[in-house]
């Protein structure tokens, strides 16, 4: 049986996961951004902790209605690179396929959170999805197509099916990724029919799971996890640097290794992008260089992803991790993971 979702301030006060002297606040919040928490989710936050980082990460915040300057509705510029209805071709050999417009969770911190819900309107049609699939056949050029949204497995099998079975008719498009949170916040959703309707026998296919804290790794997580990796799928990480959620060593390391212990290659740590009433998310660049560099002295290469920021106005993603090499003259100086300068002839 599907899990109860709690959909509106009443259902958060009702589930105790707010006090009543919040429900004015939250029901603007609400107004602007949707809700939407499983409640096996809601199982996972420390009722005793009001900084519990699941309760960030999904629990609206009266922080949401304060808007910082250059917070934009379209951070990462997707409206400025949008061909047809439901692509975004911002870089020459990829495009994002955005299929649908909602997640079995609305996260608080969401880029896309002015764009995303149910009723927002930006699911293809038949039509729309017709001319986004006719545009990806039309540009040889386009090597990989990312399955977004919204969450894109929030699909039906039949129709995310026919989705892998349309772009596996289209020779030059060669992978097929898939951005989700679901394996971890519907885990009862990955079912056997999906994981069917994803995975191809012709291009190469990988899952993107996004998870932000170590808790959310579940039995019932890892589980859903398995059934993709046993189907042959690939499976890589995103997670976002969130203040309160995982901006400390401990926290960023435990979550990189749930991810490596459970199948996941750690792939990409997001610098959090300017969304409306996200600032109080916010971790400084120089914190978040300096968490990953720790990260890369300590863990194994295995578990360090790559920290990257959308540069505004969808120019490009950007590299944030410091460096350890800097040429003076004829030779490299190189910092070791002890911290010392080494000379590395060039």
């Amino acid at each position: 049986m599907k899990p109860i979702t709690y959909r509106s301030v009443e259902d958060l006060l009702g589930a105790g996961l707010i006090a009543a002297h919040e429900v004015s606040v939250l029901s603007e919040v609400a107004a602007a951004y949707v809700i939407a928490l499983p409640a096996p989710i809601a199982g996972l936050i420390d009722r005793a902790d009001a900084a519990d980082p699941i309760r960030a990460q999904y629990v609206p915040s009266a922080d949401e209605l304060i808007v910082a300057p250059g917070e934009t509705a379209d951070p990462i510029g997707d409206a400025a690179h949008s061909p047809v209805a439901g692509i975004v071709h911002r870089y020459p050999d990829r495009v994002l396929l955005k299929a649908t417009s909602t997640c079995p969770v609305y996260c608080r911190f969401c880029f896309r959170r002015e764009r995303v819900g149910p009723d927002k309107g930006e699911a293809l049609g038949k039509a729309e999805l017709e001319a986004a699939l006719g545009y990806i056949a039309a540009h040889p050029e386009i090597f990989e197509v990312i399955l977004t949204g919204g969450d894109p497995m929030m699909l039906s099998p039949a129709r995310a099916g026919e989705i892998t079975r349309r772009l596996e008719g289209i020779d030059h498009v060669k992978v097929i990724r898939w951005h989700t949170r679901m394996p971890v916040t519907a885990p009862e959703q990955v079912s056997e029919a999906l994981v069917e309707a994803v995975r191809s026998r012709t291009k190469a296919v990988f899952v993107a799971v996004h998870a932000n804290y170590a808790r959310e790794f579940t039995p019932e997580a890892v589980a859903a996890i398995r059934r993709l990796v046993e189907a042959g799928v690939s499976l890589v990480s995103q997670s976002v640097l969130l203040r309160g959620v995982n901006d400390s060593f401990e926290a960023l390391s435990d979550l990189m290794r749930a991810f490596l212990s459970a199948g996941i290659k750690p792939y990409y740590l997001h610098q959090l992008d300017a969304a409306p009433g996200t600032a109080h998310f916010r971790v400084p660049v120089e914190e978040g260089q300096a968490l990953m560099r720790r990260l890369r002295d300590e863990l194994t290469g295995l578990a360090t992803p790559l920290y990257v920021a959308d540069i505004p106005g969808g120019v490009s993603k950007a590299v944030m991790n410091l460096s350890d090499a800097e040429r003076r003259s004829d030779v490299f100086r190189v910092r070791g993971r002890d911290g010392e300068i080494y000379p590395l002839p060039g």
